[in-house]
């Protein structure tokens, strides 16, 4: 496995610490992880007597995350019979053998031309709400949610069946 799969797998294309000292510690505990779950695998792997390559890191990563709560707050006696189930389970983990298989490293769809969200989610949600209200898109009452007047309108035109005629939807 090399280091871009290990990156997209463990979830480290972003991370989140900003200090050097906090970001090579965030690696550090992504590396512990993954070496945890490839000792799993390959635990599971010998006591099923086939290959730990024939396992799926991914799905044995996710059966680790399943049983984790379970194995967290099993008694010391109940301790090895859990774990054995979830070795089992991450032996039945097999992958397809599929000789000559090559997939591209690419997504499918473009990403959307839309701009990063560089402050907090929460001004950001203010901005628009001021911009809808400087261009009288958001009519606000008193004790109710904001009313979009377009699409109260298109509920308000005659001939509509609409019950809840001038309520927000």
């Amino acid at each position: 496995m090399d280091w871009r799969t290990i990156k997209i797998t463990m979830a480290m294309d972003v991370l989140r610490c900003l200090s050097p000292g906090m970001v090579k510690k965030e690696i550090a505990v992504h590396l512990l992880a993954y070496n945890l779950v490839r000792w799993a695998m390959v635990t599971a792997a010998k006591l099923s007597d086939i290959l730990p390559r024939a396992l799926g890191f991914a799905g044995a990563k996710r059966v680790l995350l399943a049983f984790a709560k379970e194995l967290r707050g099993s008694p010391k006696r109940r301790l090895t019979y859990m774990f054995a189930i979830t070795l089992a389970a991450i032996a039945s983990m097999q992958l397809p053998h599929r000789p000559g298989r090559i997939e591209p490293r690419a997504k499918k769809r473009r990403p959307k031309p839309l701009p990063l969200l560089t402050i907090p989610r929460r001004l950001a949600r203010e901005n628009i709400r001021a911009q809808n209200a400087a261009r009288g898109l958001i009519e606000r009452h008193e004790g109710q949610t904001p009313i979009d007047p377009l699409l109260t309108r298109t509920q308000n035109r005659p001939g509509s069946r609409n019950l809840n005629v001038g309520r927000p939807i």
